[in-house]
């Protein structure tokens, strides 16, 4: 005997949707969230309390503008200058302290990636004492 065809046949969706939440709720517990932010070295140096013009002399500002390509301006100590010269110059500060303290301005228009690659060069050249600041 053959068998009959359904017109209409019909499947139970509700095993496949329980397995469905079941996987789910094994990722949502299972997975490892890293902490992006913890692993920024963004702490906030300790105050100056020597002379101020003493101050002046041992740090090294960094200036980030707009600039007019779409990579952003970098001014350092009141020059402008290109990403290979802001790292040969940090090589140099690094030489002789690995403390000096590394003062960026930024614009609130400046790229973002400026002030990536101006952190990446100071991490670069070992120096760790960054303070970031907007103009």
């Amino acid at each position: 005997m053959a068998r009959k065809q359904q017109d209409n046949p019909q499947l139970d969706m509700t095993p496949m949707i329980d397995v469905v939440f079941e996987l789910i709720i094994f990722f949502v517990v299972t997975i490892k969230s890293e902490d992006l932010f913890s692993r920024l070295n963004a702490n906030r140096p300790a105050p100056f309390t020597g002379n101020p013009t003493e101050a002046d002399n041992t740090s090294v500002t960094i200036a980030i503008g707009r600039g007019r390509d779409a990579n952003g301006a970098i001014v350092y100590n009141g020059r402008e200058i290109k990403r290979k010269e802001l790292d040969a110059n940090l090589h140099e500060v690094s030489r002789t302290s690995k403390k000096t303290p590394i003062i960026i301005r930024a614009a609130t228009d400046s790229p973002h990636k400026a002030l990536v690659d101006v952190l990446d060069i100071c991490y670069r050249n070992e120096l760790f004492s960054v303070s970031i600041f907007t103009m």
